[in-house]
């Protein structure tokens, strides 16, 4: 079953878990994985991601020599967990499960999946396997919607078939469909006035705002689009007529279309609130994620399920609505896939994983490394 030593597998998830991980600070995680791959003797490079976003450090990419023979293939994992980050701390119990030892989050998302890898390049080396080559990528700033993924530059792939790790659920599970998430700013602008001595010489941006939002229908817009307005901020003070309001909202569809259409839904009722009264609007959005959806015939998939097989383990498909860095693969014309690895209550400080979750997690990836269908 590829000669996975679990006590190590363990050991190298906790000496991760251990390093301080927050986004767009990733210094201590990058540095620590170069020195682990310089051990292995494979060279790592750190790409300019970190300066585009501010942040510590930028994606880094590896290259694994393995048989020319066969095609190469991409992983995926993040360097980045969401807060609490720093001062964590995995604490297994005699039950095999490993939570934080309280105050953080594990970590597991996605350290799980980085652990699994370096325990599959200890297992090849030692039995000196025939396996793909690989293109590893360890991202910086995925919570914050994939943000240093969209850095990197993919020309220097060979590989078109890859796997991401980073799903919560049961080891063998492939999210085969995610959305497209559009976050957006609507500002508004109006005229301020003394609310108590001259209120009717104002132009009031809430009154626009409010105008405009009751207009929406929010929450689910049907079985596969969200519209949400999540963070409202106006005015100066109590006794001044609002002269400036901006909203910030998200849209997620599994359909890219339908999304760019709640978009323009939002905008027109802001117009038309706005102008009602005489104030100004202005709008910008990005489109962090791009909606996709995996073919049945999809090599990923085909190899996804081989490995299952092999590792004894039930392949299972789903949807996410959640993003990953696998949206970025997909633009980037590679067939990916986001494959479960062993964590649990992501996001919470009641995260976390198993110690036989993680075993099973590193057995999938070794079997995807050494076959040779």
């Amino acid at each position: 079953m590829g000669n996975i030593n679990t006590e190590r597998l363990v050991r190298l998830f906790s000496a991760l878990v251990a390093i301080d991980s927050p986004t767009f600070g990733e210094r201590k995680v990058a540095d620590h994985l170069k020195k682990t791959f310089s051990e292995f003797g494979i060279s790592v490079t750190e790409d300019d991601a970190g300066i585009h976003m501010n942040g510590n450090c930028g994606n880094l990419f590896a290259r694994v020599p393995g048989d020319e023979s066969l095609e190469p293939l991409i992983f995926c994992t993040q360097m980045d967990t969401v807060e609490p980050s720093c001062g964590k701390e995995a604490v297994v119990h005699a039950d095999g499960r490993i939570t934080s030892r309280g105050g953080t989050v594990l970590g597991a998302d996605d350290f799980a999946g980085v652990a699994a890898i370096l325990e599959v390049l200890h297992v090849l080396r030692e039995n000196n396997e025939k396996h793909h080559p690989l293109e590893l990528i360890f991202s910086a700033a995925e919570e914050k919607y994939c943000t240093g993924i969209r850095y990197f530059d993919f020309s220097q792939c060979r590989a078109k078939t890859g796997f991401v790790l980073d799903l919560t659920g049961e080891v063998g599970t492939a999210a085969l469909r995610a959305p497209t998430v559009l976050s957006f700013t609507v500002t508004l602008k109006g005229r301020a006035a003394h609310a108590g001595f001259a209120p009717e010489t104002g132009v009031n941006t809430v009154t626009a705002m409010a105008k405009a939002i009751a207009s929406l229908r929010q929450g689910w817009l049907d079985e596969g689009t969200t519209l949400n307005f999540g963070v409202i901020s106006a005015g100066k003070a109590a006794n001044i007529v609002p002269d400036f309001c901006e909203v910030r909202g998200e849209i997620r569809s599994a359909v890219h279309e339908r999304a760019l259409e709640t978009y323009e839904a939002v905008c027109t009722a802001f117009r038309g609130s706005a102008g009602e009264i005489g104030a100004e609007v202005s709008f910008s959005h990005d489109i962090p994620l791009t909606a996709y959806f995996v073919r049945s015939d999809s090599d990923a998939l085909s190899r996804f399920s081989r490995a299952c097989d092999a590792a004894g383990i039930p392949m299972r498909t789903t949807e996410t609505f959640g993003g990953s860095d696998n949206a970025a693969m997909q633009l980037n014309g590679i067939d990916g896939i986001v494959v479960s690895n062993a964590m649990y209550n992501c996001h919470g400080l009641d995260e976390f994983t198993t110690v036989e979750d993680l075993r099973k997690t590193a057995e999938l990836v070794y079997h995807l490394v050494t076959d040779h269908s």
